[in-house]
């Protein structure tokens, strides 16, 4: 502690890492303190000292100060594990960067070492605090659209899979572990409590053989809705982020900026159409509903504070609270990707025995 406030550092500088500094030094003076960074490659210490933030000279050095409350880990995800458990073991608390570990086992393992330490895991998944997220939920939770059969959720790139070690499969490398972590997260918790009954995935290795560059997969859920997720790196015409479907109407947000709508059903009982032409026929079933019998609405965007994640975690620490992210949403989390993978690898459907 620092004067009252939670001593904070960071263990590995590279892009997230810099955005954990960033956010606890700008935006939590209130409750936190940072007092430096350890990163094995000595020039990114160098960039540190130069942002003014103190450079560690090794981890060792770093888990020995006693000022320091709290650890968040920001590595490559092989390296989350050990880290984490060194860093509990030394009497600190840790955030792990996601994905959290490389398989349930690793999880398993820090979850251990949480308990015999005394001290807080979790995990930093920010993504819950998305805002076309949480409007998307806030349309399912309100029951806007009626009983709702189908979501789809997305996000699509068009440069592959990172040059770095996002591209190696030893350092859990893909997007599964990438951006899939992030929306089968917000699948979980978005559907709740229904329980997750199959998985169905496509892996994809268009620009990269050594591991994932895309999957898509469905999620089966015991209600019958059905929530398509997809991540694409060789995508050249992005479709909508998100789609829902329900028996009352659609719903649509097209981007993270949250543009899009709510189409309804104004008028049940006016179902005649005029037949349109289709390709070399007509039709009147795929004919477009007349707008007297829609109407149309804006979203219900949802703002968000991502600062509330850091402010539960200082909370925590200070006052014995509850975490947002707990060990059993990683537990289930990690069981659905490890589903993925084998879905993928085995073309088959995979049971899901969910247990929430």
């Amino acid at each position: 502690m620092v004067n009252g406030k939670v001593g904070c550092a960071v263990i590995g500088y590279g892009g997230m890492g810099g955005w954990h500094t960033r956010k606890i030094k700008d935006e939590m003076g209130d409750y936190a303190v940072l007092l430096g960074i350890y990163d094995i490659d000595p020039e990114r210490g160098k960039v540190a000292e130069e942002n003014g933030i103190h450079s560690y000279s090794t981890r060792e050095e770093l888990l020995a100060d006693d000022r320091i409350d709290l650890v968040t880990v920001a590595t490559p995800n092989d390296f989350h594990k050990e880290i984490a458990i060194a860093a509990m073991e030394a009497g600190k608390n840790v955030i792990s960067e996601k994905p959290v570990a490389m398989n349930s086992g690793e999880l398993e393992e820090m979850i251990a070492a949480s308990k015999r330490c005394g001290r807080l895991f979790t995990v930093h998944q920010n993504r819950r605090w998305d805002e076309d997220y949480l409007t998307m939920k806030k349309i399912l939770d309100d029951n806007t659209l009626g009983n709702v059969f189908r979501i789809e959720s997305r996000v699509q790139g068009s440069r592959g899979v990172p040059g770095d070690w996002r591209n190696q499969p030893q350092h859990g490398g893909g997007m599964v572990l990438d951006w899939g972590i992030h929306l089968l997260d917000q699948a979980l918790m978005m559907t709740l409590p229904r329980k997750l009954k199959t998985v169905y995935a496509e892996l994809t290795n268009v620009t990269n053989e050594n591991c994932d560059d895309g999957f898509r997969t469905t999620l089966i859920f015991d209600d019958g809705l059905s929530f398509y997720v997809e991540v694409t790196t060789s995508n050249f015409i992005e479709l909508p982020l998100w789609y829902m479907l329900g028996e009352n109407g659609s719903a649509v947000i097209n981007n993270w900026d949250c543009d899009g709508e709510i189409v309804m059903v104004s008028d049940w009982e006016n179902r005649e159409a005029v037949p349109i032409v289709a390709g070399a026929g007509i039709t009147k079933t795929m004919a477009p509903r007349t707008d007297d019998t829609i109407k149309r609405y804006p979203l219900p965007v949802q703002k968000a504070d991502w600062g509330e994640y850091y402010k539960n975690i200082f909370d925590v620490i200070l006052n014995g609270k509850e975490p947002i992210v707990t060990h059993d949403q990683q537990r289930r989390l990690m069981k659905l990707v490890e589903a993925v993978f084998e879905s993928g690898k085995t073309n088959k459907v995979v049971e899901f025995n969910d247990v929430i």
